[in-house]
């Protein structure tokens, strides 16, 4: 059997199983009403499934369990989800662009550079096995480069960017750092010190984006949204703690608890004249000074 073949196979098992948990007949069926679609021999015996349960999740980190109660194989729905979502999208879009020779036909692209991504790699080592990294850093508003020594914590994603969140040594303060703006990485030898139990998770709880909270405590926020742009937002929260106030054919009222930093700012700004800020007053008058220093330009 050719590496094509199986490669093909255990796409077959993970779309099946995603779609619907199924018994190892409805797998073994699936796969021979799949032979004779694509002219392939997709047959396999129980242990040779048994096999590509272990070489999937080797492969893909997905993991194909079996549900003793239902007497079912299905994906492994336990622990980390964000994780797990990721990796069947990113599974989903290798396959879909494996297809054809000649993608640009059918598939149009977002015209931008890559975003720091071959930096993860080395960042995860860095990050796992507790070590200093080094790093020279330019910021879009500034034309001189940093050499920076940070002691890295986690890994963070924000609008299609990459960032790299930890202690910069020069100062002691909790930054991050994007990896599309960092080169000349260097993973040095050097042991962090202890992170104090820092918890990304946690740091970032009432903000939006990548920046972090400077001080105070997170903000009561109240919008509204026209009920056109309402239903983006019901469909991808802007927050965790977003909640539904009001919803009917004349608006959309979102409750939010977080910080006022100045990606949020920037987030509210996007939508234009589809959302009004009910509160609080300080962010009112925030997004207020903005509108009329973007008139000003007029």
């Amino acid at each position: 059997m050719s590496k094509r073949e199986t490669i093909a196979r255990y796409t077959l098992i993970i779309n099946k199983v995603r779609k619907n948990p199924a018994t190892f007949a409805e797998i073994k069926e699936h796969l021979e009403r799949e032979s004779e679609l694509q002219g392939y021999n997709f047959d396999i015996s129980k242990r040779t499934f048994d096999r590509d349960r272990d070489d999937i999740s080797s492969l893909y980190n997905i993991d194909i369990c079996y549900d003793f109660s239902r007497r079912v194989y299905c994906i492994d729905n336990e622990g980390e989800t964000e994780v797990r979502d990721r990796i069947l999208e990113a599974f989903d879009t290798f396959n879909a662009l494996n297809i054809s020779d000649r993608l640009s036909d059918i598939v149009h692209f977002e015209k931008r550079r890559p975003q720091g991504s071959e930096h993860l790699y080395g960042m995860m080592h860095a990050i796992r096995n507790n070590l200093q990294i080094r790093f020279f850093h330019q910021k879009f508003w500034d034309e001189s480069e940093t050499f920076r020594t940070i002691e890295p914590y986690a890994l963070k994603e924000f609008k299609n960017r990459w960032y790299v969140v930890g202690k910069d040594l020069k100062d002691n303060r909790i930054k991050s750092f994007g990896l599309d703006r960092l080169h000349t990485l260097e993973i040095t030898k050097v042991r962090c010190a202890s992170s104090n139990g820092f918890d990304v998770n946690e740091h970032y709880k009432y903000c939006f984006g990548i920046v972090g909270p400077s001080s105070g405590e997170p903000k009561e926020i109240l919008l509204s949204f026209d009920p056109t742009q309402g239903k983006y937002i019901k469909s991808m929260p802007l927050h965790a703690s977003q909640t539904i106030i009001k919803d009917d054919e004349t608006e959309l009222q979102i409750g939010l608890t977080l910080h006022l930093t100045f990606d949020f700012i920037m987030e509210i700004l996007s939508h234009s004249n589809k959302v009004k800020v009910l509160k609080p007053e300080s962010l009112r008058t925030q997004i207020k000074e903005s509108l009329l220093n973007t008139l000003s330009y007029y």
